[in-house]
């Protein structure tokens, strides 16, 4: 059908629709994916910011433990270093002079080494020796004067001795003006038989043994800080930019600072914690391993977040630039792989147009296999009362106004036989269209169209249409009319406008020509039509009426496939009322084929004469089944099952019966003429024609006879005994109460 031939860029398009077009649906798509694809490039470029930084953190952490491992180390072995060195002071030649012979000259000698000790060695604060009661002998500095030895440590009670050396817990002394952390060791000096000539103590700064270990550790960004058991700071005060919740004076308490990160440390010996603006690596040392002299310390370092990223930035830079030029890339690729689709559509498009469809006198439509318009020429256009650019893109099945279930034949004729023929009515524009549509395959491709061609055939439906009704109102020889089911009149012949005097008017709805008490009973009379096929009644005249004799009224139904009243034909015959006429109403011989209210019901009972009323029986249904309409939720279950049982009973309702509604629930019928046993006999009758239609479960039934004199309340009232009979009644559920001359009920 097409070939494939090169099209020059100089012919001009049959149609504009054959030119690559960004539709709403095309630019739609475009934004989303591009939508879709920045926030993908921005989530992932975050995460691997993110990602990148929690490394280096983790790094940072890894490298920094294994630096206080080291240090940690280091300092255990200087401690014991300082031992050693202490043990060997205390055996020093002219302490052991001194003790034998003691005088000044000797003790200057001692004192003026030991200066020259606490000169070159950074971290020894000073010596002092003291006599064997733990008294200060002399010292080489006075900020230790007023210490006093631990008495656990003085006497034979004692637990160390010989060559054994004592490490006190770390301690602050004020030197120079300032606070400096220290501890000291003691040397037993012992004669011969072990007893005690005196006791050597130096005294070592921590901050210089610390410094002397790795000097690097005091930095800015990654200080070290000492502390003891307990939380308190020796080692690390005094930074440049501390954190806020870090202690920053020596002695003050990490436990209260930052009570999240000791707790942390103190359930581990060693670890990292991570908060907002820092991370925290800690490590539990042990500077003596001796029992009685066991001393652990926690050193902890720690490295700001905001250090982490400034030396991360060269690398978030890169990251970023790299996220952005990927999303530039594959926007771009996006948008060419869009214009790509597009331009081969085009082009296929403009092959398949080129068949000089446009060229002829039918209106016609491509529509793709979404559904959608793909070009439409002038003719379909005006028949479809659009513009040519209007149609373009437009959904096929709303232009032609067509519900889901006609549009899902059409595509399932589509599929099936390639094909669909019918007509299709458009209501915004009043025309009938004959359709045909027929599926095509696009060449060279999976993708497929169809194709629309249609005339307008209005002229001809509607000609069709005005002899169908001429021909209804043929039918009849008497005063006929046609109306829609709301009594709209559309048509009516000569007879009807000669006895309604209309003079050609048909604007007049017919419920207003018969008078009002029909008006009400419209809906009511609409539903026996769709049940029975016509309502019949007698219709008087009434004040302001276009008529002055009564009228025998036949309406019957002209109903649709499902049941709907479609038309009304009506007839109306002059005739001789049948019963007597009442002020209160003009229609009459209609009320045993619709449903009453109440006062209506009470209205004809009181109309009735006493004979006819003695009679009479009255039935009161419940269709209310126990246990199943409870709740307010089943309200409306309720009220189609009695509209359903209402229905049943005017289908079968004998004449001269009228049947009310009481309540929601409730049904009342006036059986004149009606016997105990006649009247029994019915509710059995409309017992088995409800369990035909599925209706009967949970209905109950009570009847009563009249009893002169009694109102339509009083009879009610006895009924409603006889009723809650029968609901107790397990074997049966119609049940009969007869009033005695003394008004006791009494229930058979």
């Amino acid at each position: 059908m097409f070939k494939r031939k090169v099209v020059s860029s100089s012919n001009p398009l049959l149609i504009s629709s054959q030119a690559a077009r960004w539709s709403q649906q095309h630019i739609l798509s475009l934004l989303s994916q591009l939508i879709i694809l920045l926030i993908a490039v921005f989530i992932i470029t975050n995460m691997v910011v993110n990602l990148g930084e929690r490394r280096l953190q983790e790094d940072w952490a890894d490298q920094r433990y294994s630096e206080l491992q080291t240090v940690a180390s280091l300092a255990s072995d200087k401690v014991a270093f300082l031992q050693f060195r202490t043990q060997t002071f205390a055996k020093a030649e002219l302490l052991r002079q001194y003790l034998q012979q003691p005088s000044k000259a000797q003790q200057r000698k001692v004192t003026d080494s030991w200066s020259s000790l606490t000169q070159n060695i950074p971290e020894l604060l000073g010596l002092s020796l003291y006599d064997p009661q733990g008294d200060l002998r002399f010292s080489t500095t006075d900020s230790f004067d007023n210490m006093q030895l631990p008495a656990a440590l003085l006497g034979s009670g004692r637990n160390m001795g010989g060559s054994d050396i004592y490490t006190s817990p770390m301690s602050f002394t004020p030197i120079d003006g300032r606070l400096e952390p220290y501890f000291y060791q003691l040397s037993w000096i012992e004669n011969p038989d072990q007893s005690v000539k005196g006791y050597l103590v130096t005294y070592n700064s921590i901050t210089k043994l610390l410094e002397s270990i790795k000097p690097a550790f005091f930095n800015q960004n990654s200080p070290m800080l000492l502390l003891d058991t307990q939380g308190f700071l020796y080692a690390g005060a005094n930074q440049p930019e501390p954190l806020s919740n870090m202690p920053d004076s020596l002695g003050s308490s990490l436990k209260q600072t930052y009570p999240d990160l000791w707790k942390d440390m103190a359930m581990n010996n060693f670890g990292q914690f991570y908060s907002n603006d820092a991370t925290f690596v800690y490590l539990k040392v042990e500077l003596t391993s001796q029992y009685e002299t066991k001393r652990e310390y926690f050193l902890l370092s720690y490295i700001r977040h905001d250090d982490i990223a400034a030396r991360y930035l060269e690398w978030r830079m890169v990251i970023l630039i790299a996220g952005v030029l990927i999303a530039l890339l594959a926007s771009a690729l996006i948008v060419l792989r869009h214009l790509f689709v597009l331009e081969r559509r085009a082009k296929l498009n403009s092959l398949q147009l080129s068949h000089g469809l446009f060229n002829s006198e039918i209106s016609c439509l491509i529509v793709n296999d979404s559904g959608r318009i793909s070009s439409a020429n002038t003719k379909a256009a005006k028949a479809l009362a659009l513009s040519v650019d209007t149609l373009t893109d437009r959904n096929f099945q709303r232009v032609l106004q067509l519900d889901n279930d006609r549009f899902e034949q059409i595509k399932e004729a589509l599929a099936h036989h390639q094909q669909w023929r019918g007509e299709v009515s458009i209501e915004s524009v009043n025309s009938t269209l004959q359709t045909h549509i027929r599926r095509e395959l696009c060449p060279n491709s999976k993708e497929s169209y169809w194709l629309v061609t249609f005339e307008d055939i209005t002229i001809l439906y509607d000609s069709q249409r005005q002899a169908y009704l001429y021909q209804l109102l043929s039918d009849s020889a008497v005063a006929t009319a046609l109306t829609d089911s709301s009594g709209k009149l559309i048509k009516c012949n000569s007879q009807f406008d000669h006895l309604m005097v209309l003079n050609g008017e048909t604007d007049i709805p017919i419920t207003d020509l018969l008078g009002s008490e029909l008006k009400n009973q419209w809906q009511n009379i609409c539903a026996q039509i769709s049940l029975q096929g016509e309502w019949t009644a007698q219709i008087m005249p009434f004040t302001q009426s276009r008529y002055n004799q009564c009228l025998k009224t036949t309406l019957a139904g002209q109903l649709t496939f499902d049941g709907d009243i479609e038309y009304l034909i009506c007839t109306f015959e002059e005739t001789v009322p049948t019963v007597a006429v009442h002020n209160s109403s003009n229609v009459f011989g209609h009320s045993s084929a619709i449903v009453l209210r109440l006062t209506e019901l009470e209205h004809h009972f009181n109309n009735l004469n006493e004979q006819t009323k003695i009679q009479s029986s009255l039935l009161v249904m419940d269709i209310n089944p126990e246990g199943i309409f409870s709740s307010m939720g089943n309200m409306s279950q309720l009220e189609k099952r009695q509209k359903d049982i209402e229905l049943q009973l005017l289908i079968e309702l004998p004449l001269n019966y009228q049947i009310a509604q009481w309540q929601l629930g409730k049904l009342v019928i006036l059986l004149p003429e009606t016997n105990a046993t006649s009247a029994h006999q019915y509710a059995m009758n409309v017992m088995h024609c409800l369990a035909e239609n599925q209706l009967a479960e949970g209905i109950n039934i009570g009847i009563a006879g009249y009893m002169s004199p009694q109102s339509l309340e009083q009879y009610l009232a006895n009924a409603e005994i006889a009723l809650k009979r029968a609901k107790q009644s397990v074997d049966q559920n119609i049940c009969q109460a007869f009033t005695r001359p003394t008004y006791a009920d009494h229930l058979n």
